[in-house]
């Protein structure tokens, strides 16, 4: 399936939550502290027609409370407004 994010938002996939920690210690459920990192999927646009600074496959961290969560293909993925976006990891 193809999306393209109408407008200043970004698609992007997640990373998965860590189950166990580096020493092999697994980390509960209601302990796991939401990752705010994920992958670009899909970019939109600015109001003028101009091309976000992002491309598929690009590494971000990412802020906010605003997102909507879609299942694409059986995985998990979010749509962020770029301003949300808090830095390109590279």
């Amino acid at each position: 399936m193809k999306i393209k994010p109408m407008g200043e938002r970004i698609l992007i996939k997640q990373y998965k939550k860590e189950e166990k920690t580096a020493g092999g210690i697994y980390i509960p459920e209601s302990t796991k502290e939401e990752r705010k990192e994920g992958e670009v999927v899909a970019v939109g646009y600015y109001k003028d027609g101009t091309e976000l600074p992002l491309k598929p496959g690009d590494k971000i961290l990412y802020g906010g409370y605003s997102s909507e969560d879609i299942e694409i293909d059986g995985e998990k993925h979010i749509f962020i407004d770029f301003k949300d976006i808090l830095a390109k990891i590279e």
